[in-house]
């Protein structure tokens, strides 16, 4: 009976060592092989009265680490874009007073420092005006930052290829997110290196 549990256990490790060995990549072709990267908010989050540039600060920080990191180029061209990334802050409060019809990810004018780089640029506007008034939202308790295939139509209809979602995951500076993002495609590369 000793020797039957015995054996039985080593067969388990070795199938999972031989698992591990084999384990495919998580991430498509084309988030591995991107140099350029649109950060946006995302289009469903509405304004926070609490917090009303929570968003626009993660936006700026999120490009700002990618910048730092030096893989991904920030973008304001979605047509230039090989990914695109969407941001929002989490909430304390699950139902949060807001302000809808606001303009989210509309800047037209950008001046970024970060360590020895400066970034400036102009985007065009993305949205036509709406009417501004209040409402009430929903909101996740994480910070959410998703990954999307850039240079498609419609692309954030599209199943994200990557998403980290947990609380402070936006904070800055370290912008935990791209960190995580960054480890997992060094991973991801690395198991691609090994095969033969």
């Amino acid at each position: 009976m000793l020797k039957t549990r015995t054996v039985i256990v080593l067969l388990s490790l070795s199938a999972g060592m031989l698992y591990a060995g084999s384990k495919k990549s998580t991430l498509p072709a084309y988030v591995l092989n991107a140099r350029t990267v649109l950060v946006l908010i995302d289009p469903e989050a509405q304004t926070s009265m609490t917090s009303p540039l929570a968003n626009k600060k993660a936006q700026d920080d999120v490009e700002k680490a990618f910048m730092k990191w030096g893989r991904l180029r920030p973008v304001l061209d979605g047509s230039t874009a090989d990914l695109i990334v969407t941001v929002r802050k989490g909430s304390d409060h699950p139902v949060q007073p807001t302000i809808g019809g606001l303009p989210t990810n509309d800047r037209p004018v950008i001046v970024q420092q970060s360590d020895n780089r400066t970034r400036v640029g102009a985007q065009p506007p993305t949205s036509s005006p709406q009417n501004p008034g209040p409402g009430m939202e929903v909101a996740p308790r994480e910070d959410i930052f998703a990954v999307y295939q850039g240079n498609v139509a419609s692309p954030l209809e599209r199943t994200a290829a990557w998403r980290c979602a947990r609380k402070d995951a936006l904070s800055s500076p370290s912008v935990p997110a791209v960190d995580e993002f960054r480890k997992t495609i060094e991973e991801a590369e690395k198991q691609q290196n090994k095969k033969p």
